[in-house]
């Protein structure tokens, strides 16, 4: 028997003059629609970072526009040596360290409560989450006037009530009340944040680990703690970008006095009121790099998380 062989079909070739598009042609084709958007986000954030980089540079007061010169790094110098601006670093240092912690305890303990399943649920979550979609000037606004207010707050109509003294809470506890408006306002995205955690966890280990007879709070020290790592370094991150470059709070109940002045404010002290360009512009770009380094590592915590839902699925 004899075996027939086919020749294989040459396929027709390509007209002339005429290639396949490139790996890079195609590349740039999917990124056309996104330039618009690029250009856009360029001109109005980085041109005036830009700006403010260069002006950071010159000994500049608005006042006397024709007496600017360039003076290097002197504002830099400046802002790391005088006694004013560094109580400013100082108190957004304690500002949201205090701030962070605290809405992250308050929000773990909140997650776990709404992970467990009661009647009204819904309800619960949907008032939990409401200060955080409070506007942030409303929000200092509220805590000022209708809690601390001396005369008509109703913290003192509390303490009138129950016989207690009637105390100026901004005055005698300024940084306090400042730190107790934000931690109201932080904690409901905190607990969002460690619910997502909490509704990720293997149902399979939890079951088996009560099985074996481990206890509550077994579970959540070895299983539930460990696996919301990441995601209480996530909040405490993302949380931190935000703290260090809040102005509504300070500026709406403290007007910056008292030891209250953070360095965003002290930022608007030195350019609207000092009308010092140069130093404003120093003491900012400070602030964009250490919230650049915050976001840093918060994208990486943000990646390492897919990662791991990625390996998971």
């Amino acid at each position: 028997m004899t075996a027939t062989t086919t020749a294989p079909v040459a396929s027709p070739s390509a007209p002339a003059g005429r290639r396949e598009p490139s790996a890079r042609l195609r590349a740039w084709a999917t990124r056309a629609p996104l330039l618009p958007a690029l250009i856009f986000m360029i001109a109005v954030t980085q041109l005036p970072f830009v700006a403010t980089l260069v002006i950071s540079f010159f000994d500049w007061n608005s006042l006397y526009p024709d007496a600017r010169r360039f003076t290097g790094l002197d504002n830099y110098r400046q802002v790391l040596t005088d006694a004013d601006l560094r109580s400013s670093v100082w108190t957004t240092v304690l500002l949201t360290v205090t701030v962070v912690l605290v809405s992250l305890v308050l929000g773990l303990l909140l997650a776990l409560l709404l992970d467990r399943r009661f009647k009204g649920r819904g309800v619960v979550r949907t008032l939990l989450i409401a200060p955080f979609l409070v506007v942030p000037v409303a929000a200092a606004l509220l805590w000022k006037h209708v809690l601390y207010n001396p005369e008509y707050g109703l913290l003192n109509g509390l303490l009138h009530y129950v016989g207690g003294p009637q105390p100026d809470w901004i005055s005698s506890t300024p940084l306090l009340a400042v730190e107790a408006s934000l931690v109201w306002q932080w904690t409901p995205f905190m607990m969002l944040i460690i619910l997502a955690g909490l509704q990720s966890r293997d149902p399979q280990q939890i079951e088996a680990a009560r099985v074996d007879g481990a206890s509550d709070w077994q579970v959540f020290r070895h299983l539930t703690l460990p696996h919301l790592r990441r995601y209480l370094e996530l909040g405490a991150l993302l949380g931190s970008i935000y703290i260090v470059q809040n102005f509504d709070a300070v500026f709406t109940i403290t007007s910056g006095g008292l030891g209250t002045a953070n360095l965003p404010y002290t930022v608007y002290q030195s350019f609207y009121q000092a009308h010092e360009n140069g130093l404003a512009s120093a003491a900012g770009v400070l602030v964009v790099i250490g919230s650049i380094i915050i976001a840093t590592f918060a994208l990486r915590v943000v990646s390492s998380l897919f990662r791991e839902e990625g390996s998971r699925a």
